[in-house]
């Protein structure tokens, strides 16, 4: 929905602002990478811009535009003016810089939405040690054989739930609860939590979540090293 409103808000330093609209109740977020502008967006300035909603986290605004006109929109219509002059025309880009710029821009999208790259080698080293505990209960008769079916099931639930939510994402639908999904994974769930957050690429680099998805794993391992070595019995 493309709208107009003015910057009410900057923080250089941190690179986003908010933009105040008379067709918006709140405010609205927007990133300097969603900015089209030739300068560096400022407080008072009027813009145009498509709005959108996210998860419900509040409206964000995209493709924002200084207005060229108090009446403008997000397309305006090109009036009939004089040919600018030789000087005033901007210098043409060669075929190489206009090749370069849109590699650049996929580059930085593909970057923000992989994150960062996440070892393999300890999780999985994790996850042997974990199944290993778990071959070794049943094989001593601490745990009845029922828990390995519960542990593949709960590790495809864990799966499913990842990938429903992150589609939940993708659409701007409602989104589930990160408290749930550490729940999951706190249930045993979290190796079927680690491939979907690694093929899916979800919830792979908000460093918040990803801490106390590691601190659900350490609770679960050391919870079942308890209950096998008699502690919790």
């Amino acid at each position: 929905m493309h709208k107009q409103g003015t910057v009410i808000r900057w923080d250089a330093t941190r690179a986003f602002g908010f933009i105040r609209s008379p067709d918006t109740s709140a405010d609205v977020f927007f990133h300097v990478r969603d900015y089209q502008g030739s300068a560096a967006p400022r407080e008072g300035l009027a813009v145009v811009y498509e709005e959108i909603h996210v998860g419900g986290k509040g409206p964000r605004a995209m493709a924002v535009q200084p207005a060229a006109h108090p009446g403008a929109t997000a397309q305006p219509r090109p009036s009939v003016t004089a040919p600018p002059t030789a000087a005033a025309r901007p210098a043409r880009r060669t075929p190489a810089q206009r090749a370069a710029r849109p590699q650049v821009r996929r580059h930085r999208r593909t970057a923000d939405a992989s994150g960062p790259p996440t070892p393999a080698g300890p999780a999985l080293v994790l996850m042997l040690g974990w199944a290993a505990l778990l071959a070794w209960g049943f094989w001593a008769g601490q745990l009845p054989w029922w828990v390995l079916g519960a542990a593949m099931a709960v590790n495809l639930l864990t799966f499913l739930v990842y990938a429903i939510d992150k589609s939940a994402a993708q659409n701007g639908q409602w989104r589930t609860r990160e408290s749930h999904l550490h729940l999951l994974g706190l249930a045993g769930g979290w190796p079927g939590a680690w491939f979907a957050q690694q093929w899916l690429r979800h919830k792979s680099r908000k460093l918040e979540f990803r801490a106390v998805y590691w601190a659900t794993v350490v609770l679960h391992c050391a919870a079942l090293g308890a209950w096998l070595g008699g502690w919790l019995r």
